[in-house]
């Protein structure tokens, strides 16, 4: 196996962007928060919105104070607003069962609302220092392409640990600049669909360059499309919600000039299921 390691961190070390949760002392419960945004939604939305979410909420316990509702009106257009309600149940979490303290262990973290291997991972390693392999989308299209010679990664697998884990210096400090190098890189550089080859620090170690760059298909689920979708009309009572004066909105004014008032409907009924709103006496409010 090729040795990725040494080339990807000193190629970090010159390169890696200006990020607020890289920056020394930033602690675990903005890393974690980040991380939370981080899901889905490109980096440059997420900086604004982390930096008022934590000058509003700068511990776990801060968060937990307040009400679900306030959580879903902070995270505006983030998209998959759950994931506030997940943050949000998570902080009351850490709260309740780690004395207002974001955990170190793994399982811990994992046991957490809304947190996955990746989040788990991260948070222990960026946060706290520990040696684990961190391994998200752009983590995965770098091996695909430098070890396994593919264009694009196959769906996620414990493999995907196992192959970072390789990759990894023993030393936990290198370990933790890997981790970032390798998404970073994936991020910046060995992007999905034009790869910037000519300034990736790896090329020469890379298994599909060296086969002549295959198309060996494409796996990734694709997004389906937001106009017109459910997602949008779930987006647009949303924003009615975050936007009302009052806490509560009668029903019949809740875009009322939705085209499709069946898929309004459907769309209340769904954030009604999901915790994001509740419904009672004809009136629709965000979770209290």
């Amino acid at each position: 196996m090729p040795d990725l390691a040494t080339p990807l961190a000193a190629w970090y070390r010159e390169n890696a962007r200006d990020l607020p949760w890289r920056r020394p002392g930033y602690g675990a419960w903005g890393i974690l928060v980040s991380e939370f945004m981080l899901q889905q939604t490109p980096v440059n939305r997420v900086v604004p919105h982390l930096e008022s979410w934590l000058e509003r909420w700068p511990t776990p316990a801060a968060l937990a104070a307040d009400a679900p509702a306030e959580a879903v009106r902070q995270w505006a257009n983030l998209g998959y607003p759950r994931r506030a309600l997940w943050l949000h149940r998570a902080a009351v979490e850490i709260r309740d069962r780690h004395d207002g303290i974001v955990p170190r262990d793994v399982g811990d973290l994992l046991a957490l609302t809304g947190i996955g291997d990746y989040t788990a991972r991260a948070v222990a390693v960026f946060a706290y220092g520990d040696r684990h392999p961190v391994v998200d989308t752009n983590t995965r299209r770098v091996l695909a392409r430098a070890l396994g010679g593919r264009s694009q990664p196959g769906p996620p697998s414990r493999r995907d640990l196992a192959e970072m884990e390789a990759q990894l210096p023993r030393g936990i400090e290198k370990a933790a600049v890997v981790n970032a190098a390798t998404m970073e890189l994936g991020a910046t550089v060995c992007v999905a669909r034009v790869p910037r080859c000519d300034a990736c620090p790896i090329a020469d170690r890379c298994a599909w360059r060296a086969a002549g760059y295959p198309e060996t298909g494409d796996q990734r689920r694709r997004q389906a499309r937001y106009e017109g979708s459910d997602r949008q009309a779930r987006g647009a009572v949303l924003r009615t919600l975050r936007d009302a004066a009052a806490h509560a909105v009668p029903l019949t004014e809740v875009v009322p000039d939705w085209p499709d008032s069946h898929q309004r409907d459907r769309a209340i009924d769904s954030l009604i299921a999901d915790g994001l709103a509740e419904a009672s006496g004809g009136m629709l409010r965000l979770p209290s």
